[in-house]
């Protein structure tokens, strides 16, 4: 299976206090059935930990709108002690052998410091390793 990156968004204040809002583009990753507007899926962390998220999108409007809601993200939040600033990266292994299995992996990073121009992040589960 090969992992693919689904996209990164640094995190802002919205994003810690209420919902996370998710690119357009990836909603071909998570199929929805036919007709709903929520999508449960689960992603892996770092640590090997199940996360179960609810994706939405709109019923009406010009677009989408896809968010992760409150209920399913905000756990994910306290628990990995994330801040405005800090980073969520989501990935997705798919195995077309097997009809398409879908694999989902979520990362929980902080910038650590900029080396030679480039941010250097790390997953919040490694930071004690470092003294951080």
């Amino acid at each position: 299976m090969a992992q693919v990156h689904l996209f990164s968004k640094k995190l802002k204040p919205t994003h810690i206090s209420h919902t996370l809002s998710f690119p357009t583009h990836v909603l071909d990753a998570f199929p929805f059935p036919e007709g709903a507007h929520l999508k449960n899926f689960e992603a892996v962390d770092a640590s090997d930990n199940a996360w179960t998220f609810c994706l939405s999108t709109r019923m009406t409007g010009a677009y989408p709108k896809p968010v992760l809601l409150r209920s399913s993200w905000h756990r994910f939040v306290e628990q990995k002690g994330l801040a405005t600033g800090d980073r969520v990266v989501f990935f997705m292994e798919s195995d077309e052998a097997n009809d398409m299995l879908r694999r989902y992996t979520v990362r929980a990073q902080r910038k650590v410091m900029t080396l030679m121009g480039q941010d250097v992040w790390l997953d919040v589960e490694d930071l004690p390793l470092y003294g951080l």
